[in-house]
């Protein structure tokens, strides 16, 4: 028997089908889809891929992706971004058409990740809807105001005779285990009342000093607004390579939003290990001391790219303190003289201090400013100069005094002054102290306030100007 109802429903159906048949439009899409020729540490090299750009991003299988790197005539090296050891020669590899980019916004304030964007802490998948790219262009030169905000440290001697400004890119190095990262970590935590936005870039380190500074971060509530990068030491090295630039875009986005944003590059001697790692992976000729020659373009750029905008363009700033660790005191060596004239100055740490318990041992002979000044608060200016003459002749009387020489009342009491300001400027880590208190404490110093006061009593002294100033340190 026939009914009406179904023939009605099929032919609605198929004249939905016909429909939808008649408005497809087939379209090709082209994938450009090359092979892996072999693989070695840390990269491929891969064939049948002529169009591919320099630094694009390329897809392997099992969601691995790789940037070209070196482009040749028959096939190109790839830098792998990730676990390649199921990788093997004839796997596809296809292009993306894009370059490495990663995750923005205040959605990483607070988070540990590694430079692809990936959550390393227990708080869930980091879920970003803006991207930049890694690799971005410095601002130009007309984009930028001069520095003459400072950046304050809350460590007493770098505030007051080697300052800091927003925009300024100043280099902290020294031998190993001398204090470099403690000084980095307590710049962060003395932002916490500055609205300044913080990124600590940990380069090739250990899992055990990453998970410390951490500590310390969220110790005293600092990852509120603090991003912590991560590669740790048996990461691939294309993941160290990218890294502080991964940090860098992360950034650059609250510097154009306007904000103040300070990033610390924790250090830049493994980046430059791994970059020297996968040049003679990629057979390029090794120059000076193994490096290659473009080793000093890498950082340059990358260093470039902090500055403070002009009110026009957010008035936003971008503040760089890039770590280098030294062999044997030596600053003449490739790596530290190319980031020395890349910075705007340098807090040189000395192992002879540190081993005398002098701390923060920075070299004040040796560390320099050359913003100096014009980054300092006004009431510094009047003190630090003065500070700064007066320490550098005790530096040169006391290796005098120690052969005995007889000396006379004058030099006697310059020898006794400059212990009082060597005994004022130690301070304890993780225990920033207020610019109000720094300057009442600098001041009664410059006056000579605390001649009389024994060397074993200045602890007390200090505390007691402290409390003046209506400052109480934390125990």
């Amino acid at each position: 028997m026939h009914d009406p109802n179904l023939q009605t429903t099929l032919d609605a159906a198929f004249q939905c089908i016909r429909e939808a048949r008649e408005a497809f439009t087939p379209s090709l899409q082209a994938r450009e889809v090359g092979h892996v020729s072999n693989v070695a540490t840390g990269i491929a090299r891969v064939t049948g891929l002529p169009n591919v750009g320099f630094e694009e991003l390329v897809k392997f299988p099992g969601d691995l992706y790789g940037i070209a790197f070196d482009l040749g005539e028959t096939d190109i090296g790839v830098v792998l971004l990730g676990d390649y050891w199921h990788l093997q020669a004839g796997d596809e590899v296809e292009r993306t058409g894009r370059v490495m980019d990663v995750p923005v916004g205040t959605d990483v304030l607070g988070r540990v990740i590694n430079p692809l964007g990936e959550a390393l802490d227990d708080r869930g998948t980091l879920t970003c809807v803006q991207r930049l790219p890694i690799e971005r262009p410095a601002a130009p030169i007309m984009d930028r105001a001069p520095v003459s905000v400072p950046l304050q440290t809350g460590i007493k001697v770098i505030d007051a005779l080697v300052p800091i400004g927003r925009g300024q890119r100043e280099l902290i190095l020294g031998d190993r285990q001398t204090g470099k990262t403690t000084i980095a970590v307590d710049t962060i935590l003395n932002q916490h009342d500055q609205n300044v936005v913080c990124i600590y870039c940990a380069i090739g380190q250990r899992a055990s000093a990453v998970a410390k500074v951490v500590a310390s971060l969220r110790e005293h509530g600092a990852m509120a607004y603090t991003t912590v990068v991560v590669t740790e030491g048996n990461d691939p090295p294309g993941m160290t390579y990218i890294a502080p630039y991964a940090a860098t875009s992360i950034a650059e986005h609250f510097m154009q939003l306007g904000r103040d944003v300070l990033i610390v590059y924790d250090d830049l001697t493994n980046h430059a290990r791994a970059y020297r790692e996968l040049s003679l992976l990629l057979r390029r000729p090794p120059g000076r001391e193994a490096f290659p020659g473009d080793v000093f373009y890498i950082h340059s750029r990358l260093l470039e790219r902090a500055t403070r905008l002009r009110p026009a363009f957010g008035g936003g700033s971008l503040t760089a303190l890039p770590i280098i660790e030294t062999e044997a005191q030596n600053m003449s060596a490739y790596i530290p003289t190319n980031l020395i004239s890349i910075t705007d100055g340098q807090i040189y740490l000395s192992p002879k201090l540190f081993e005398l318990g002098i701390l923060p041992a920075v070299d004040v002979g040796r560390s320099v400013s050359r913003v100096g000044s014009k980054a300092q608060l006004a009431d510094y200016r009047k003190v630090a100069g003065s500070l700064k003459l007066a320490y550098a002749q005790f530096e040169e009387l006391e290796g005098f005094a120690r052969f005995g020489t007889r000396l006379d009342d004058n030099t006697r009491k310059i020898l006794a002054h400059g212990q009082r300001i060597r005994a004022c400027l130690q301070q304890a880590e993780h225990a920033p102290v207020p610019v109000t208190a720094q300057i009442s404490l600098l001041r009664a110093l410059s006056e000579g306030q605390f001649d009389d006061v024994p060397l074993a009593q200045m602890r007390a002294a200090e505390q007691q100007v402290y409390a003046a100033a209506g400052f109480r340190p934390q125990p």
